[in-house]
C-alpha cells in the first residue's frame, strides 16, 4: 500500500509549466540568447546543405535557411550589447559563414546587402 505524499512533497504534483518556468529562470539571459543563436545556426546549417552525412543535399532548403539566417542576423545584432563582445565575437562569425555558405549555395545569388540577414549585418563577400 503506498503512503499519501506529505506536504513537502509539493514537487510530484507541480505542473510541468509552472516548474519549466521556475527552471528557466535559473538561467542568465546571456546563456538563453546564446544557446537560441546556436540552434538557429544549427538549423542554417541543415539547410544550407551543410549537415553530415549522405543525405545532406535531401535536406537543403535555401528558402528555410533565409528566414533562420534572417532571424539569427537580427537576434546577434539586437542581443550583441546585452551579452558582450566575448560572446557576440564568435556567434557574429558563425552568422558570416552561413551567409556566406547560403551565397555559394544559391544557384541566382543575392545583390549586395539583399543577402539573408544583410540589412542587420551589411552586405557579406
Amino acid at each position: 500500500m503506498s503512503t499519501p505524499p506529505t506536504n513537502h512533497d509539493h514537487h510530484s504534483f507541480e505542473d510541468p509549466s509552472a516548474r519549466q518556468a521556475r527552471d528557466i529562470a535559473e538561467v542568465a539571459a546571456v546563456e538563453v540568447i546564446t544557446t537560441t543563436a546556436v540552434h538557429l545556426m544549427s538549423a542554417a546549417a541543415v539547410k544550407c546543405g551543410l549537415a553530415d552525412g549522405p543525405d545532406a543535399a535531401e535536406l537543403k532548403d535555401l528558402d528555410e535557411a533565409r528566414k533562420l539566417i534572417t532571424a539569427l542576423a537580427g537576434l546577434i545584432t539586437a542581443g550583441a550589447p546585452e551579452i558582450g563582445s566575448q560572446h557576440a565575437a564568435p556567434l557574429r562569425d558563425g552568422l558570416r559563414s552561413l551567409q556566406l555558405a547560403f551565397r555559394e549555395a544559391s544557384l541566382i545569388p543575392d545583390a549586395p546587402g539583399q543577402g539573408p540577414g544583410e540589412k542587420f549585418t551589411g552586405p557579406v563577400n
